[in-house]
């Protein structure tokens, strides 16, 4: 692989990087705001969809690390 493909996968991971961080903090306040939630709401379709939003996040950022790692040549 030539210098400017490099380049460019190693710009494009940086991306993906900086998008991953993005998800991670809504993630993350997702996460705070299912926990300040009372019980009962967690419990109903509001918490259910918010635990649905969270996991989503969760196999986005993992799928994410996962393609880092293959980019990494």
């Amino acid at each position: 692989m030539n210098k400017a493909r490099r380049k460019l996968i190693e710009e494009a991971l940086e991306k993906i990087d900086q998008a991953k961080e993005i998800l991670e903090e809504v993630r993350d306040e997702e996460e705070e705001s299912y926990d300040n939630l009372p019980e009962s709401l967690q419990n109903g379709e509001r918490g259910e969809q918010m635990r649905e939003n969270i996991e989503r996040l969760e196999e986005i950022i993992y799928n994410m690390e996962e393609a880092e790692e293959l980019g990494e040549l």
